[in-house]
């Protein structure tokens, strides 16, 4: 038998992408979906989370739900939506978030109730609610996995007045040694991905014109933001053969970013 045979292989899964109708969590999706998987993304606006699901559809197959995951109605139908289209849950992609600047002085208590209602407290409920689908699908050689999206903002301390999107990504980082650490024994994985700089909304304002992206990417030791392949690769690791003895781990995707400072 090869060594390598399948190491990398996701087809046949079934996987769920929340914010994935943009940024990392759409180029994540594709991966899943161009890899055989069948993939069902959410988001919050329904125009963009079905548009999202009819480009990716061209590459294999994706389903639109959206869903408000900041609210317990978002949740509860998300998961209904999971179970209907099959009983088991083979990876799941927590990856939507808000972000939150203000000046210290300035910055608002909403600014915190937000952010962490959807980067914190909506992975620990969308996860608890979907553990039934979850551990049908494990088993100990090929157990279920769950990957959180980070950020380097919950590693090191940047330039940013992003008080609250900050600490909700590190605390986002250790839920998911918390949660790994529960689930291994039912060979359930949860492992974080915490990129850097990729092409996406919360960085637009910094990528939006030549001078500020060439500053951004001086700023990475390999050069350069993160691209589709990067983001991708690394959640088709996670959620393959290849890495299936890998848990609670919070894997920086930054270029040498975090390690830098």
């Amino acid at each position: 038998m090869s060594l390598i045979e399948g190491l990398f292989d996701v087809s046949g899964k079934t996987v769920v992408v929340t914010g994935g109708s943009r940024g990392i969590g759409y180029m994540i999706a594709r991966g899943f979906v161009e890899g055989g998987a069948t993939v069902v993304i959410s988001a919050r606006k329904a125009e963009a989370c079905d548009e999202a699901a009819r480009e990716l559809s061209e590459f294999g197959t994706c389903i639109s739900h959206p869903a408000d995951l900041s609210t317990d109605e978002g949740i509860e139908s998300l998961a209904a939506k999971v179970a209907e289209i099959s009983p088991t849950l083979d990876v799941l992609v927590n990856n939507a978030g808000a972000t939150w600047g203000a000046p210290v002085d300035d910055f608002p208590a909403a600014g915190f109730d937000k952010i962490f209602d959807i980067n914190v407290k909506a992975i620990f409920l969308l996860t608890q609610k979907l553990l039934p689908q979850l551990r049908s699908a494990a088993t100990a050689e090929d157990p279920a996995r769950v990957i959180n999206i980070g950020s380097i903002d919950g590693l090191v301390v940047s330039g940013s007045e992003n008080f609250s999107y900050g600490a909700s990504k590190a605390a986002v980082h250790m839920l998911t040694r918390k949660l790994a650490a529960t689930l291994a024994g039912e060979q359930i994985t949860v492992n974080a991905i915490a990129p850097g700089p990729f092409p996406s909304k919360m960085m637009a304002f910094l990528l939006e014109d030549e001078q500020s992206a060439k500053a951004v990417a001086d700023s990475v030791p390999l050069g350069r933001v993160g691209t589709p392949q990067d983001a991708a690769g690394l959640a088709i690791f996670l959620a393959s053969r290849a890495g299936a003895y890998l848990t609670g781990a919070v894997i920086p995707l930054d270029g040498g970013a975090s390690g830098a400072r």
